[in-house]
């Protein structure tokens, strides 16, 4: 965890053995978690039925280009990008079909993070899931994983239902006032870029998920690289 050796209590205060890095900097009420890439593998399926579809129209792409491209990234967005890239607009149910094969590759091979399900399991404080994705797919992204008993259609949170995505900060803030808890007493826990400026900007304390080290170096909050590093931050 970031060099971490030990972990000293202050409060809510966890400090590393040189006292250089506090992943939580004051007291918290409430924990939001994004789904995709943070609960549960989703993104790296979704890319490649990205690419897999798009090449019908002519786009080849490739995946270690892509997935940088569209992690955290709303559907319209998306969209946006690729028409692009091609100088020409895709059909009208381009985003339906998408959604539909999304579905179907996400219910046969997705996969939770590693330690989703100790860290939810061990969790004493409120928490609730806030993603860009329609709830449909949360709800299918939960239920493969077996995630979905840790969340409720009131601990839910889609972008959708506002309209309005991350990077913008009023998902988060949406999730709070439903929680009816203060913005500033949230944790976030998040591995895009996207999630993270959208809980800054919510004035909310902000902790990074990532698979690898050096993602994590280019960052401006604390990262950890497992899941289950945060069951004694969180608690």
């Amino acid at each position: 965890m970031l060099g971490l050796v030990r972990s000293d209590r202050v409060g809510s205060v966890l400090v590393s053995a040189n006292g250089c890095m506090k992943m939580i900097e004051r007291e918290f009420d409430a924990i939001i978690f994004d789904c995709d890439g943070t609960l549960v593998d989703s993104e790296p399926i979704t890319v490649k039925v990205l690419i897999d579809f798009v090449r019908e129209f002519g786009l080849e792409l490739k995946y270690e280009d892509a997935l940088p491209l569209f992690v955290g990234r709303d559907m319209p967005a998306i969209m946006l990008v690729l028409e692009s890239w091609m100088n020409s607009k895709l059909p009208e149910t381009f985003s339906e079909e998408f959604r539909a094969r999304q579905a179907s590759a996400l219910r046969e091979d997705l996969t939770a993070i590693s330690g989703a399900h100790d860290l939810l399991g061990s969790l004493q404080r409120q928490f609730c899931v806030a993603s860009n994705a329609p709830q449909a797919k949360i709800e299918i992204n939960l239920s493969t994983t077996g995630l979905s008993s840790f969340f409720t259609p009131d601990t839910t949170f889609s972008a959708y239902d506002i309209n309005v995505w991350k990077p913008e900060p009023d998902l988060f803030l949406h999730a709070a006032d439903k929680l009816n808890v203060e913005a500033s007493r949230c944790v976030v826990i998040e591995d895009s870029q996207a999630g993270i400026d959208a809980g800054l900007a919510a004035g909310m304390q902000v902790i990074g998920y990532s698979h690898t080290p050096e993602e994590a170096a280019t960052k401006e909050v604390p990262f950890v690289h497992c899941l289950t590093e945060l069951i004694e931050v969180l608690n």
